[in-house]
Protein backbone atom coordinates (compact mmCIF):
# COMPACT_ATOMS: atom_id res chain seq x y z
CA UNK A 1 0.00 0.00 0.00
CA UNK A 2 2.80 2.29 0.72
CA UNK A 3 4.16 1.79 -2.74
CA UNK A 4 1.03 2.65 -4.33
CA UNK A 5 0.54 5.45 -2.50
CA UNK A 6 3.71 6.94 -3.18
CA UNK A 7 3.49 6.19 -6.78
CA UNK A 8 0.29 8.00 -7.21
CA UNK A 9 1.65 11.09 -5.10
CA UNK A 10 5.06 10.90 -7.69
CA UNK A 11 2.34 10.67 -10.73
CA UNK A 12 0.24 13.59 -9.37
CA UNK A 13 3.26 15.81 -8.67
CA UNK A 14 3.58 15.98 -12.60
CA UNK A 15 -0.01 15.43 -13.43
CA UNK A 16 -2.28 16.79 -10.42
CA UNK A 17 -5.77 16.60 -12.71
CA UNK A 18 -4.82 13.58 -14.94
CA UNK A 19 -3.94 11.53 -12.18
CA UNK A 20 -7.60 11.06 -11.90
CA UNK A 21 -7.95 9.74 -15.77
CA UNK A 22 -4.94 6.98 -14.76
CA UNK A 23 -7.54 6.06 -11.64
CA UNK A 24 -10.48 5.71 -14.21
CA UNK A 25 -8.83 4.03 -16.43
CA UNK A 26 -7.60 1.50 -13.86
CA UNK A 27 -10.81 1.01 -12.76
CA UNK A 28 -12.56 0.19 -16.01
CA UNK A 29 -9.92 -2.24 -16.69
CA UNK A 30 -9.82 -3.88 -13.29
CA UNK A 31 -14.06 -4.04 -13.41
CA UNK A 32 -13.75 -5.77 -17.38
CA UNK A 33 -11.22 -7.93 -16.06
CA UNK A 34 -13.09 -9.28 -12.97
CA UNK A 35 -16.03 -9.91 -16.39
CA UNK A 36 -13.72 -11.52 -18.16
CA UNK A 37 -13.19 -13.71 -15.35
CA UNK A 38 -16.28 -14.85 -14.76
CA UNK A 39 -17.45 -15.29 -18.34
CA UNK A 40 -14.28 -17.00 -19.43
CA UNK A 41 -15.34 -18.00 -22.99
CA UNK A 42 -18.47 -16.53 -23.78
CA UNK A 43 -20.35 -13.35 -24.57
CA UNK A 44 -19.94 -11.45 -21.66
CA UNK A 45 -15.84 -12.40 -21.94
CA UNK A 46 -15.86 -10.99 -25.34
CA UNK A 47 -17.72 -7.89 -24.92
CA UNK A 48 -15.98 -7.03 -21.44
CA UNK A 49 -12.77 -7.75 -23.77
CA UNK A 50 -13.97 -5.45 -26.77
CA UNK A 51 -15.64 -2.68 -24.42
CA UNK A 52 -12.03 -2.21 -22.26
CA UNK A 53 -10.09 -1.72 -25.29
CA UNK A 54 -12.62 0.46 -27.15
CA UNK A 55 -12.19 2.66 -23.60
CA UNK A 56 -8.44 2.37 -24.13
CA UNK A 57 -8.05 3.56 -27.66
CA UNK A 58 -10.79 6.01 -27.29
CA UNK A 59 -8.89 8.09 -24.55
CA UNK A 60 -5.52 7.64 -25.97
CA UNK A 61 -7.49 8.93 -29.25
CA UNK A 62 -8.87 12.03 -27.36
CA UNK A 63 -5.97 13.30 -25.06
CA UNK A 64 -3.35 12.23 -28.08
CA UNK A 65 -4.66 12.40 -31.56
CA UNK A 66 -7.55 15.43 -31.35
CA UNK A 67 -5.98 18.04 -32.56
CA UNK A 68 -4.21 16.27 -35.07
CA UNK A 69 -7.11 14.75 -36.72
CA UNK A 70 -9.24 17.51 -36.41
CA UNK A 71 -6.51 19.60 -38.07
CA UNK A 72 -6.19 17.21 -40.51
CA UNK A 73 -9.83 17.30 -41.82
CA UNK A 74 -9.80 21.15 -41.91
CA UNK A 75 -7.55 20.77 -44.13
CA UNK A 76 -8.16 18.26 -46.44
CA UNK A 77 -11.95 19.47 -46.58
CA UNK A 78 -10.90 23.66 -46.44
CA UNK A 79 -13.05 23.43 -42.56
CA UNK A 80 -12.79 25.74 -39.88
CA UNK A 81 -13.73 23.36 -36.76
CA UNK A 82 -12.15 24.49 -33.54
CA UNK A 83 -8.59 22.20 -32.76
CA UNK A 84 -9.32 21.10 -29.80
CA UNK A 85 -6.26 22.04 -27.52
CA UNK A 86 -5.52 19.42 -24.99
CA UNK A 87 -2.54 18.85 -23.22
CA UNK A 88 -1.16 15.21 -23.61
CA UNK A 89 -1.28 13.23 -20.19
CA UNK A 90 1.88 12.06 -18.62
CA UNK A 91 2.63 8.42 -19.68
CA UNK A 92 -0.63 7.82 -21.10
CA UNK A 93 1.28 5.87 -24.03
CA UNK A 94 2.61 3.41 -21.83
CA UNK A 95 -0.44 3.09 -19.45
CA UNK A 96 -2.64 2.68 -21.62
CA UNK A 97 -0.65 -0.29 -23.58
CA UNK A 98 -0.08 -2.12 -20.03
CA UNK A 99 -4.32 -2.29 -19.89
CA UNK A 100 -4.22 -3.44 -23.25
CA UNK A 101 -2.14 -6.30 -22.61
CA UNK A 102 -3.64 -7.11 -19.74
CA UNK A 103 -7.24 -7.15 -21.04
CA UNK A 104 -6.15 -9.23 -24.21
CA UNK A 105 -4.21 -11.56 -22.05
CA UNK A 106 -6.82 -12.15 -19.49
CA UNK A 107 -9.78 -12.73 -22.56
CA UNK A 108 -6.24 -15.36 -24.28
CA UNK A 109 -6.42 -16.63 -20.95
CA UNK A 110 -2.88 -16.45 -20.31
CA UNK A 111 -2.95 -14.81 -17.53
CA UNK A 112 -6.08 -15.05 -14.60
CA UNK A 113 -7.74 -11.59 -13.82
CA UNK A 114 -6.37 -9.62 -10.84
CA UNK A 115 -9.04 -9.70 -7.76
CA UNK A 116 -7.52 -7.13 -5.89
CA UNK A 117 -8.24 -3.59 -6.77
CA UNK A 118 -5.10 -2.66 -4.54
CA UNK A 119 -2.86 -4.89 -6.18
CA UNK A 120 -4.06 -4.13 -10.10
CA UNK A 121 -4.06 -0.33 -9.00
CA UNK A 122 0.11 -1.17 -8.19
CA UNK A 123 0.53 -2.72 -11.34
CA UNK A 124 -0.74 0.72 -13.59
CA UNK A 125 0.86 3.12 -10.93
CA UNK A 126 3.90 1.37 -10.44
CA UNK A 127 5.59 4.66 -10.24
CA UNK A 128 9.56 3.78 -12.06
CA UNK A 129 8.29 2.87 -14.96
CA UNK A 130 4.67 4.88 -15.06
CA UNK A 131 5.59 7.71 -16.94
CA UNK A 132 7.99 6.36 -19.58
CA UNK A 133 8.16 2.74 -19.85
CA UNK A 134 9.50 0.00 -20.74
CA UNK A 135 5.67 -1.65 -21.24
CA UNK A 136 5.40 -3.47 -18.36
CA UNK A 137 3.18 -6.48 -19.02
CA UNK A 138 0.97 -8.02 -15.96
CA UNK A 139 2.49 -11.99 -16.75
CA UNK A 140 6.06 -10.37 -16.05
CA UNK A 141 5.10 -8.81 -12.28
CA UNK A 142 2.13 -11.07 -11.88
CA UNK A 143 3.37 -13.09 -9.09
CA UNK A 144 5.39 -10.37 -7.72
CA UNK A 145 2.68 -8.14 -7.14
CA UNK A 146 1.06 -10.94 -4.97
CA UNK A 147 4.83 -11.78 -3.13
CA UNK A 148 8.07 -10.85 -3.77
CA UNK A 149 11.39 -10.94 -1.53
CA UNK A 150 14.41 -7.89 -1.86
CA UNK A 151 17.68 -9.39 -1.12
CA UNK A 152 20.67 -6.77 -0.47
CA UNK A 153 22.10 -8.14 -3.65
CA UNK A 154 18.42 -6.58 -5.70
CA UNK A 155 19.51 -3.11 -3.63
CA UNK A 156 23.01 -3.60 -4.78
CA UNK A 157 22.19 -4.16 -8.81
CA UNK A 158 19.14 -1.77 -8.49
CA UNK A 159 21.49 1.32 -7.33
CA UNK A 160 24.48 0.66 -9.78
CA UNK A 161 21.81 0.62 -12.46
CA UNK A 162 19.90 3.51 -11.34
CA UNK A 163 23.46 4.93 -11.41
CA UNK A 164 24.03 4.02 -14.85
CA UNK A 165 20.81 5.46 -16.44
CA UNK A 166 21.53 8.86 -14.76
CA UNK A 167 24.87 8.80 -16.13
CA UNK A 168 23.71 8.10 -19.60
CA UNK A 169 21.47 10.85 -19.40
CA UNK A 170 23.26 13.41 -17.79
CA UNK A 171 27.02 13.04 -18.63
CA UNK A 172 25.90 12.16 -22.88
CA UNK A 173 22.20 12.03 -24.11
CA UNK A 174 22.33 16.19 -22.61
CA UNK A 175 25.67 16.84 -24.27
CA UNK A 176 24.66 14.96 -27.75
CA UNK A 177 21.57 16.65 -27.68
CA UNK A 178 23.45 20.12 -27.94
CA UNK A 179 24.77 18.75 -31.07
CA UNK A 180 21.80 17.46 -32.44
CA UNK A 181 19.59 20.58 -31.86
CA UNK A 182 22.58 22.75 -33.09
CA UNK A 183 22.74 21.30 -36.53
CA UNK A 184 19.51 19.66 -36.84
CA UNK A 185 17.65 22.38 -35.45
CA UNK A 186 18.84 24.91 -37.02
CA UNK A 187 19.37 22.68 -40.83
CA UNK A 188 18.57 25.09 -43.30
CA UNK A 189 22.00 26.36 -42.85
CA UNK A 190 23.53 23.16 -42.20
CA UNK A 191 26.15 21.85 -44.96
CA UNK A 192 25.72 18.16 -45.86
CA UNK A 193 28.51 16.50 -43.20
CA UNK A 194 26.84 18.30 -40.39
CA UNK A 195 23.19 17.38 -41.34
CA UNK A 196 24.51 13.80 -40.95
CA UNK A 197 26.70 14.92 -37.64
CA UNK A 198 23.47 16.34 -36.80
CA UNK A 199 21.18 12.85 -37.26
CA UNK A 200 23.82 10.56 -35.74
CA UNK A 201 24.56 12.89 -32.71
CA UNK A 202 20.26 12.61 -32.15
CA UNK A 203 20.46 9.43 -33.04
CA UNK A 204 22.91 9.00 -29.59
CA UNK A 205 20.58 11.37 -27.92
CA UNK A 206 17.70 8.91 -28.06
CA UNK A 207 19.37 5.95 -27.46
CA UNK A 208 21.52 7.04 -24.00
CA UNK A 209 18.16 8.90 -22.99
CA UNK A 210 15.92 6.79 -23.50
CA UNK A 211 17.73 3.62 -22.55
CA UNK A 212 18.98 5.48 -19.08
CA UNK A 213 15.40 5.74 -18.13
CA UNK A 214 15.41 2.14 -19.14
CA UNK A 215 17.93 1.49 -16.59
CA UNK A 216 16.49 4.06 -14.11
CA UNK A 217 13.28 1.94 -13.70
CA UNK A 218 15.02 -1.34 -14.16
CA UNK A 219 16.31 -0.40 -11.13
CA UNK A 220 14.18 1.23 -9.09
CA UNK A 221 11.86 -1.62 -10.02
CA UNK A 222 14.32 -4.29 -8.38
CA UNK A 223 15.16 -2.22 -5.47
CA UNK A 224 11.47 -2.64 -4.57
CA UNK A 225 11.34 -6.83 -5.91
CA UNK A 226 10.33 -6.56 -9.24
CA UNK A 227 12.04 -7.96 -12.30
CA UNK A 228 11.44 -5.48 -15.93
CA UNK A 229 12.04 -6.97 -18.53
CA UNK A 230 14.89 -5.27 -20.49
CA UNK A 231 14.26 -2.84 -22.87
CA UNK A 232 17.47 -2.54 -25.20
CA UNK A 233 19.62 -4.63 -25.87
CA UNK A 234 23.08 -2.87 -27.51
CA UNK A 235 21.17 -1.93 -30.97
CA UNK A 236 23.54 -0.64 -32.87
CA UNK A 237 25.76 -3.60 -33.16
CA UNK A 238 22.96 -5.15 -35.36
CA UNK A 239 23.48 -6.11 -39.04
CA UNK A 240 20.32 -5.06 -40.34
CA UNK A 241 17.19 -3.70 -39.77
CA UNK A 242 15.12 -6.55 -38.56
CA UNK A 243 17.75 -7.28 -35.92
CA UNK A 244 17.73 -3.39 -34.78
CA UNK A 245 14.03 -3.78 -34.06
CA UNK A 246 14.63 -7.08 -31.97
CA UNK A 247 17.28 -4.62 -29.76
CA UNK A 248 15.44 -1.50 -29.55
CA UNK A 249 12.58 -0.48 -27.51
CA UNK A 250 12.20 -4.35 -27.06
CA UNK A 251 8.84 -3.95 -25.04
CA UNK A 252 6.67 -1.84 -27.00
CA UNK A 253 8.00 -3.65 -30.57
CA UNK A 254 7.45 -7.13 -28.68
CA UNK A 255 3.96 -5.77 -27.96
CA UNK A 256 2.73 -4.79 -31.75
CA UNK A 257 4.30 -8.46 -32.26
CA UNK A 258 1.90 -10.11 -29.82
CA UNK A 259 -0.76 -8.05 -30.39
CA UNK A 260 -1.20 -6.37 -33.83
CA UNK A 261 0.80 -8.71 -36.24
CA UNK A 262 -1.08 -11.21 -36.96
CA UNK A 263 -4.34 -9.60 -36.64
CA UNK A 264 -6.96 -11.89 -38.86
CA UNK A 265 -8.61 -8.96 -41.11
CA UNK A 266 -6.04 -9.40 -44.15
CA UNK A 267 -7.02 -13.07 -45.22
CA UNK A 268 -4.44 -14.60 -46.44
CA UNK A 269 -1.81 -12.04 -47.00
CA UNK A 270 -1.81 -10.62 -43.16
CA UNK A 271 1.60 -11.63 -42.95
CA UNK A 272 2.35 -8.35 -45.00
CA UNK A 273 -0.43 -6.67 -44.22
CA UNK A 274 -0.26 -6.77 -40.26
CA UNK A 275 3.44 -5.49 -40.70
CA UNK A 276 2.21 -2.50 -42.39
CA UNK A 277 -0.01 -2.25 -39.83
CA UNK A 278 2.29 -2.49 -36.80
CA UNK A 279 5.09 0.23 -38.40
CA UNK A 280 1.74 2.31 -38.66
CA UNK A 281 0.83 1.89 -35.35
CA UNK A 282 4.96 2.10 -34.42
CA UNK A 283 4.31 5.49 -36.12
CA UNK A 284 1.49 6.97 -34.75
CA UNK A 285 2.27 5.71 -31.15
CA UNK A 286 4.99 7.99 -31.21
CA UNK A 287 2.97 11.13 -31.82
CA UNK A 288 0.27 12.80 -33.41
CA UNK A 289 2.64 14.35 -36.73
CA UNK A 290 2.92 12.93 -40.25
CA UNK A 291 6.60 12.54 -39.62
CA UNK A 292 5.88 9.80 -37.55
CA UNK A 293 4.06 8.13 -40.06
CA UNK A 294 6.47 8.41 -42.18
CA UNK A 295 9.21 7.24 -40.05
CA UNK A 296 7.13 4.02 -38.91
CA UNK A 297 6.81 3.34 -42.64
CA UNK A 298 9.83 4.12 -43.86
CA UNK A 299 11.22 1.38 -41.39
CA UNK A 300 8.20 -1.27 -42.24
CA UNK A 301 9.18 -0.66 -46.20
CA UNK A 302 13.08 -2.00 -44.85
CA UNK A 303 11.56 -4.49 -42.91
CA UNK A 304 9.38 -6.04 -45.43
CA UNK A 305 12.68 -6.02 -48.06
CA UNK A 306 13.97 -7.82 -45.67
CA UNK A 307 11.89 -10.21 -45.39
CA UNK A 308 11.38 -10.92 -49.17
CA UNK A 309 14.97 -11.13 -49.55
CA UNK A 310 15.23 -13.66 -47.01
CA UNK A 311 17.31 -14.40 -44.08
CA UNK A 312 19.66 -17.17 -45.41
CA UNK A 313 20.70 -14.41 -48.24
CA UNK A 314 20.58 -11.53 -45.88
CA UNK A 315 23.42 -13.77 -44.10
CA UNK A 316 25.32 -14.04 -47.28
CA UNK A 317 26.10 -10.02 -47.77
CA UNK A 318 29.47 -9.49 -46.64
CA UNK A 319 28.94 -8.10 -42.45
CA UNK A 320 31.16 -4.61 -43.78
CA UNK A 321 27.90 -3.93 -46.22
CA UNK A 322 25.32 -4.77 -44.05
CA UNK A 323 26.74 -2.69 -41.21
CA UNK A 324 26.93 0.66 -43.39
CA UNK A 325 23.65 -0.51 -44.74
CA UNK A 326 21.59 -0.68 -41.53
CA UNK A 327 23.63 2.64 -39.74
CA UNK A 328 22.00 4.65 -42.65
CA UNK A 329 18.77 3.57 -42.63
CA UNK A 330 18.71 4.33 -38.40
CA UNK A 331 20.18 7.36 -38.38
CA UNK A 332 18.19 8.62 -41.38
CA UNK A 333 15.45 7.26 -39.62
CA UNK A 334 16.16 9.55 -36.73
CA UNK A 335 16.13 12.64 -38.90
CA UNK A 336 13.02 11.51 -39.66
CA UNK A 337 11.63 11.26 -36.42
CA UNK A 338 13.19 14.77 -35.13
CA UNK A 339 11.37 16.85 -37.88
CA UNK A 340 7.64 17.35 -37.37
CA UNK A 341 7.91 20.45 -40.04
CA UNK A 342 7.32 18.37 -43.26
CA UNK A 343 8.79 21.60 -44.89
CA UNK A 344 12.32 21.25 -42.43
CA UNK A 345 12.37 17.33 -43.52
CA UNK A 346 12.28 17.97 -47.06
CA UNK A 347 15.15 20.29 -46.46
CA UNK A 348 17.11 17.78 -44.34
CA UNK A 349 16.38 14.98 -47.26
CA UNK A 350 17.80 17.31 -49.66
CA UNK A 351 20.85 18.67 -47.58
CA UNK A 352 21.93 14.85 -46.54
CA UNK A 353 21.77 13.95 -50.19
CA UNK A 354 24.19 16.74 -51.16
CA UNK A 355 21.87 19.32 -52.89
CA UNK A 356 22.27 21.05 -50.17
CA UNK A 357 22.98 25.51 -50.26
CA UNK A 358 25.69 25.25 -48.27
CA UNK A 359 28.06 22.39 -49.39
CA UNK A 360 29.53 19.55 -47.94
CA UNK A 361 31.51 20.68 -44.33
CA UNK A 362 31.95 24.34 -42.66
CA UNK A 363 34.22 25.35 -40.21
CA UNK A 364 32.40 25.34 -37.99
CA UNK A 365 31.29 21.25 -38.12
CA UNK A 366 35.36 20.65 -38.51
CA UNK A 367 35.64 23.00 -34.92
CA UNK A 368 32.57 21.12 -33.57
CA UNK A 369 33.80 17.51 -34.07
CA UNK A 370 37.17 18.07 -32.50
CA UNK A 371 35.54 19.84 -29.47
CA UNK A 372 33.22 16.74 -29.18
CA UNK A 373 35.31 14.20 -30.07
CA UNK A 374 35.72 12.18 -26.59
CA UNK A 375 32.24 12.84 -26.27
CA UNK A 376 31.49 10.88 -29.21
CA UNK A 377 33.84 8.54 -28.60
CA UNK A 378 32.88 7.46 -25.27
CA UNK A 379 29.24 7.36 -27.08
CA UNK A 380 30.52 5.10 -29.41
CA UNK A 381 31.90 3.06 -27.02
CA UNK A 382 29.28 2.26 -24.77
CA UNK A 383 27.42 1.72 -27.44
CA UNK A 384 28.89 -2.25 -27.49
CA UNK A 385 28.09 -4.81 -24.74
CA UNK A 386 31.45 -3.83 -23.11
CA UNK A 387 30.06 -4.19 -19.12
CA UNK A 388 28.37 -7.16 -20.54
CA UNK A 389 31.66 -8.78 -21.60
CA UNK A 390 33.35 -7.96 -18.61
CA UNK A 391 30.75 -9.00 -16.05
CA UNK A 392 30.59 -12.45 -18.19
CA UNK A 393 34.78 -12.65 -17.42
CA UNK A 394 34.79 -11.62 -14.41
CA UNK A 395 32.31 -13.95 -12.98
CA UNK A 396 34.05 -16.87 -13.57
CA UNK A 397 36.39 -16.48 -11.33
CA UNK A 398 35.76 -15.14 -7.44
CA UNK A 399 38.50 -13.08 -7.31
CA UNK A 400 38.33 -10.55 -10.39
CA UNK A 401 34.39 -10.90 -9.55
CA UNK A 402 35.21 -8.98 -6.04
CA UNK A 403 37.10 -6.47 -7.98
CA UNK A 404 34.63 -5.72 -10.61
CA UNK A 405 31.58 -5.84 -7.96
CA UNK A 406 33.92 -3.03 -6.15
CA UNK A 407 34.77 -0.92 -9.00
CA UNK A 408 31.36 -0.90 -9.85
CA UNK A 409 30.32 0.40 -6.69
CA UNK A 410 33.00 2.87 -6.91
CA UNK A 411 32.23 3.91 -10.71
CA UNK A 412 28.60 4.59 -9.42
CA UNK A 413 28.93 7.00 -6.61
CA UNK A 414 31.17 8.51 -8.79
CA UNK A 415 28.41 9.00 -11.45
CA UNK A 416 25.91 9.92 -8.52
CA UNK A 417 28.32 12.63 -7.33
CA UNK A 418 28.79 13.79 -10.99
CA UNK A 419 25.49 13.87 -12.43
CA UNK A 420 24.56 15.35 -8.91
CA UNK A 421 26.55 18.08 -9.24
CA UNK A 422 25.45 18.86 -13.21
CA UNK A 423 22.15 19.00 -12.15
CA UNK A 424 22.37 21.69 -9.66
CA UNK A 425 22.85 24.69 -12.22
CA UNK A 426 21.01 22.65 -15.03
CA UNK A 427 18.26 24.00 -17.30
CA UNK A 428 15.32 21.71 -17.03
CA UNK A 429 15.92 18.89 -19.71
CA UNK A 430 13.34 16.15 -19.48
CA UNK A 431 13.56 12.75 -20.97
CA UNK A 432 12.57 12.31 -24.20
CA UNK A 433 10.07 10.23 -23.93
CA UNK A 434 8.03 11.60 -21.49
CA UNK A 435 6.50 13.64 -24.52
CA UNK A 436 4.98 10.32 -25.80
Amino acid sequence: MVLIIFSLIFYAWGEPVYIFLMLLTAAVNYTAGLIIGKYQGKKGDTAATAAAVVYDLLMLGIFKYSGFIVENINALFSCSIPVPDIRLPIGISFYTFQTISYIIDCHWEKVKPQKSFRNFLLFLSLFPQLVAGPIVRYSTIEKEIESRKIELRDISYGLNRVALGLGKKVLIANQLSIIADNFLGNISNSTMFGAWYGAIAYGLQIFFDFSGYSDIAIGLGRIFGFHFDENFNHPFICKDITEFWQRWHISLSTFFRDYVLYIPIFGKRRKYGGLFLVWLCTGIWHGASWNFIIWGLYYGLFVFIEMKIGKKNIKKIPVVIRHIYSKLVIFIGFGIFYFENLGKLATFFKTISGFGKNGFIAVQDRISLINNMYLLIIAVICCFPIINSIKTISDKHFVSKAVISSAAAVASALILVVTSIMLVDATTNPFLYFRF
